[in-house]
């Protein structure tokens, strides 16, 4: 047992567990088993990866807690999302007084409600400052959704209708809605349903690790961004509506960092051909990045930012966007038979902004988006200092409490590891093993713990990942 698995043991949390009441009895792991093997369908659902699953119970600040009272550290904060940990209670007290004072109503035109209202007002003083007025989503697909609306909109009601189409990135991931599954550049999301919608475009990702370094005097960074204008270009200017990316590509590229000029230049481009630029940080949002929201590492600010996971910290669904001054008042001028005809039930739901309002409280009150950028610099510090050396390590990068370890199968040559390797379950269960769970994508590992994490917690996510590698490779 190694000097992390003593201070933090993988069995405990029966206490927590003891609280929890439940129809089947907590020993009956077959059952539940069988259950969900007949009445549930999953995320990327398949059978095969439900043989035996991992059935989670409870939440302990930075732990999962599986049925069994094992501790997990929570080290991809679940899904990108619960940025303050588990069990955090002034967010459950702001959902039971919001439910008892207002379970629901509509925001639909001409209805309103507190809740709403002072969350859009406070979100103008965290995100970007060309940021005005926000439209309040059930998450982060919904969200990309009505970011692609809204800027195909913004340019019909001007009288341009032809200026339609999106362009996305390569190794993107935006939703899996058929609009954001069409802007997501990962081919699984799309395929087996059939063609992504007419009227979207993807470039190269501009990843500092494999992205052809340019013979031309550009830097990397330049030259991809000039990606997307070779694209406009070809396609016209005039039947372009938005560039959508991720400030760092997460769930399709693996922690994706760009070269520090990459976005500067993709902003240049945008208002050189009248585009909306929009900045996907669904998952970079509320601090993880190190920045309220991850343009900022740049000096960029977007048309349209979307958002979700991190503003309620996954205690409740929330997303939404946030749109320029510029795209306001063309929303407000429209005339009333061609308004912006976009709406959900469940928009601005009253509990999940009061949520979000506990949420934001919390981490400005804790200095949680400072403490994710300091943190950040530990656990990529102790990544490389670990790793940096391995033969099957070929890149490690990160921006804030986001990181990831890629493995090669050649350093020299860069050349990933083949699929009948199945290194990812091997990787996966190897970091389960030692009390840590998080994401494997194909050959990277992705790291993002919760923006509550300790020094102690962040060695350890670090010190394991560098065991779990030398234990699959010895």
């Amino acid at each position: 047992m190694s000097q992390h698995q003593a201070e933090f043991p993988i069995l405990a949390g029966r206490a927590i567990l003891d609280r929890a009441e439940t129809r089947r009895g907590e020993s009956d792991s077959a059952g539940w088993v069988e259950a969900d093997r007949l009445h549930l369908l999953h995320p990327q659902h398949h059978p095969s990866d439900h043989q035996q699953p991992t059935i989670w119970a409870a939440g302990d600040g930075p732990y999962l807690i599986d049925h069994q009272g094992r501790r997990y550290f929570d080290g991809l904060s679940s899904m990108w999302n619960v940025h303050l940990g588990h069990g955090q209670t002034e967010l459950v007290e702001a959902a039971t007084r919001q439910l008892r004072t207002l379970a629901y109503a509509t925001c639909y035109a001409g209805s309103t409600h507190r809740p709403a209202i002072e969350l859009a007002e406070l979100l103008t003083e965290v995100t970007y400052p060309s940021i005005q007025a926000f439209y309040f989503t059930s998450g982060g697909s919904e969200a990309t959704d009505s970011s692609i609306r809204t800027a195909r909109y913004f340019w019909r009601v001007q009288g341009k209708p032809d200026k339609s189409k999106i362009i996305a990135r390569d190794l993107s991931y935006h939703g899996s809605t058929m609009g954001a599954s069409s802007a997501t550049g990962v081919e699984e999301f799309s395929q087996p349903f059939g063609p992504r919608l007419p009227g979207f475009l993807h470039i190269g990702s501009p990843d500092p690790y494999r992205f052809p370094v340019p013979d031309d005097g550009r830097s990397q960074g330049e030259a991809a961004a000039d990606l997307l204008e070779e694209v406009i270009l070809r396609e016209g200017a005039d039947t372009v509506a938005a560039f959508i990316a991720e400030p760092v590509q997460g769930g399709g590229g693996g922690i994706i960092v760009p070269q520090n000029d990459y976005f500067r230049r993709i902003r240049q481009i945008c208002d050189r051909h009248d585009v909306l630029l929009i900045s996907d940080d669904v998952i970079t949002g509320f601090g993880r990045s190190g920045r309220w929201f991850g343009l900022e590492h740049w000096g960029v600010e977007p048309d349209i930012v979307q958002f979700a996971k991190g503003v309620t910290s996954g205690y409740i669904p929330l997303g939404g966007i946030g749109v320029s001054a510029r795209i306001k008042q063309v929303l407000d001028e429209a005339p009333p038979a061609g308004r912006w005809w976009h709406g959900y039930t469940n928009a601005a739901h009253p509990v999940a902004c009061a949520v979000a309002l506990a949420t934001i409280g919390l981490i400005r009150r804790e200095s949680l988006v400072e403490r994710a950028a300091s943190l950040g610099e530990r656990l990529l510090g102790r990544l490389k200092s670990n790793l940096s050396d391995h033969r099957h390590v070929g890149d490690i990068r990160g921006l804030g409490l986001l990181a990831g370890v890629e493995l090669v199968a050649d350093r020299a040559s860069k050349t990933p590891f083949p699929a009948s390797a199945d290194l990812a379950a091997k990787l996966r269960a190897e970091l389960m093993n030692r009390g840590l769970c998080t994401r494997v994508l194909t050959d990277i590992i992705c790291l993002a713990p919760p923006l509550i994490s300790s020094e102690l917690h962040i060695d350890f996510v670090a010190d394991t990942v560098a065991e779990a590698i030398d234990s699959i490779f010895a």
